[in-house]
Formats: C-alpha cells, sequence, structure tokens
C-alpha cells in the first residue's frame, strides 16, 4: 500500500504537470522552441546533480563505450526531446485531457513495433485492447458524432505522435537500465540535458526570451518539479516497497487528475461520450498490461 500511494502521488503529479502545460502554452504566449530549450535543460542540469549527490563519479561511466552513448542518443533525441514536443504541441493545439488520453496509448504501440519490427505475434488480450482502445479513442475525440472531432486534426495527430514517441521513450533506455547497469534517475538525467542542448542549439533559452513573471517562474517550476524530478523520484522510492506491475496499474490517475484539473480550472466542457471513451482506453491499457503479465509469470514459473 505504501508503494501504490507514492505511485499514486507521482502520477497525479503528471497529470497536474499536463494541465499547467495547457496553462503556459495557451494562456502565456511563450514560444514553442523557447519552452522546451528552458524545460529539458532547467531538468536536466537537476536531475544530474540529483545522480552526482546519490552515484558520484558513476555518473559518468555511461560514455564508456559507443554502443552506451548510441542507445542515449537515441533516448534523447527520438524518445524523450521528441515525446516532450510532440506533446507540447498536442497541448497547445488541442487540449491537455486529449493530449493525454492519445499519450497514454502508448503500451499499445509499444506491441504494434513488437509486432512490425521484431515479428511477435499479438496476444489475444493485445486484440482485445487494441478494439477496445480504438472504440475509446473514437468516442473520445469525436464526441460519438463522427462528423466532428473534439480536437483539431493537427492536435489529434501530434497526440498521436506522442503516443508513439513515449513508446520509443520507455523502450530506448532500457538495454542502460537493464544491460550496462545504470541507475535510472542517472540515465533520464543525461537524456534530459542532452535533449536540452539539442533544443537550445535551436533557440538558445537566453535568446527571445519572454517576459519574466512570477506566472511564468511558478509554471515553468511546476513543470520542472512537479512534472518531471519528483514523480520520478517517487516512482523509484515506490519501487522499493511494491513490484513493478503493481504500480504500473495506478497510471490511470494521471488522465484522471489531467481532466478533473482540467474541467475546474480551464473550463473543458466534456461530455459523456468523451468520458466513457477516457475510461475504454484506460481499461484497454489495463487489460494489455494484465494480459502480458500473465504471460510472463506462465513463462518465469515453466522456466
Amino acid at each position: 500500500m505504501k508503494g501504490i500511494f507514492w505511485a499514486t502521488v507521482a502520477s497525479a503529479m503528471f497529470g497536474v504537470s499536463g494541465t499547467v502545460l495547457q496553462f503556459i502554452s495557451q494562456g502565456q504566449s511563450i514560444p514553442t522552441s523557447w519552452f522546451l530549450s528552458a524545460r529539458t535543460m532547467g531538468a536536466g542540469v537537476i536531475l544530474l546533480l540529483i545522480s552526482l549527490v546519490l552515484y558520484g563519479k558513476e555518473t559518468f561511466t555511461i560514455f564508456k563505450s559507443w554502443r552506451e552513448v548510441s542507445w542515449l542518443l537515441a533516448y534523447a533525441l527520438i524518445g524523450l526531446g521528441a515525446n516532450l514536443l510532440t506533446f507540447y504541441i498536442a497541448v497547445q493545439s488541442g487540449n491537455a485531457a486529449a493530449a493525454t488520453i492519445l499519450q497514454y496509448l502508448s503500451p499499445l504501440f509499444i506491441v504494434l513495433g513488437s509486432l512490425l519490427f521484431k515479428h511477435e505475434r499479438p496476444l489475444r488480450s493485445d486484440l482485445i485492447a487494441f478494439a477496445v482502445a480504438l472504440v475509446g479513442v473514437f468516442l473520445a475525440i469525436t464526441r460519438g458524432d463522427i462528423t466532428q472531432l473534439a480536437i483539431p486534426v493537427n492536435s489529434l495527430l501530434w497526440g498521436i505522435g506522442s503516443g508513439i514517441t513515449a513508446a520509443c521513450y520507455v523502450v530506448l533506455p532500457r538495454p542502460l537500465v537493464r544491460d550496462y547497469g545504470h541507475a535510472p534517475i542517472t540515465v533520464l538525467g543525461w537524456g534530459t540535458f542532452i535533449a536540452g542542448i539539442f533544443f537550445n542549439l535551436y533557440h538558445p533559452v537566453f535568446l527571445n526570451m519572454p517576459p519574466i513573471t512570477g506566472t511564468l517562474i511558478g509554471s515553468m517550476a511546476t513543470v520542472i518539479i512537479v512534472g518531471t524530478i519528483l514523480p520520478f523520484s517517487l516512482i523509484l522510492y515506490s519501487t522499493h516497497f511494491a513490484p513493478s506491475d503493481v504500480i504500473s496499474i495506478v497510471d490511470a490517475t494521471q488522465p484522471v487528475v489531467t481532466f478533473i484539473l482540467s474541467i475546474i480550472f480551464l473550463s473543458l466542457k466534456i461530455t459523456i461520450a468523451e468520458v466513457i471513451g477516457s475510461v475504454l482506453v484506460i481499461v484497454a491499457i489495463y487489460l494489455l498490461q494484465q494480459g502480458r503479465r500473465k504471460i510472463e509469470t506462465q513463462f518465469e514459473r515453466e522456466n
């Protein structure tokens, strides 16, 4: 219960961050490129400082081979950096609730990637999850009316892109943690920092800065601390008390919190069809994860 509690708090923090992200992108007139430069560089520096405190010189062992550096660059650019960019634009052009639901589809994209690139046959539970998720997304983005969309088409496409890049964000760092034994917070720190370098090459954080106000500082601090550093740290902490498969069940807290906060603070108007659709997407991901865990558990028992 202690592990589930802290994992739930972490997921809720991600939900809070998504709502604040919509406030920043739509209400503060902040250039996308400047925001991404500031967010990634700020979070990367803080995470690396934490890694140095916890692991000392081991923070730099990730650069001991070109293979590890290649995985790190792929994670930083194709996974983390691309995911931050696509999710931000999806929120900016639509709303945080819809973008969060679309990004939440990342486990389905992981299964689809395994089918396309590894030729792994999908499980029956995968097919059921796909069908349920498609119905859920249809209801969430059309409000049950096929003649209209609840969000602009470009927001829908960027949201799907955020789901695909979120899948890359999950898959690409695994070899660094599993095969090479690097601490997750170290991998996240370097990935965020490297993404920050590339974003700053395009738009240095000290050029064309928006007016520095208390609202901007508070919003940026919320996204960096509440949306990145604290939830990731709490997820790591929660793994000391509960297994990862149990912890992952509470991932659904994020879209729920984003929906509630968007309704309260951003005046989001939501229909019953959207609620049902969002619930179906959450149920689909749960079915997908549960089906695969059963197969993994059975395999471990047989071997």
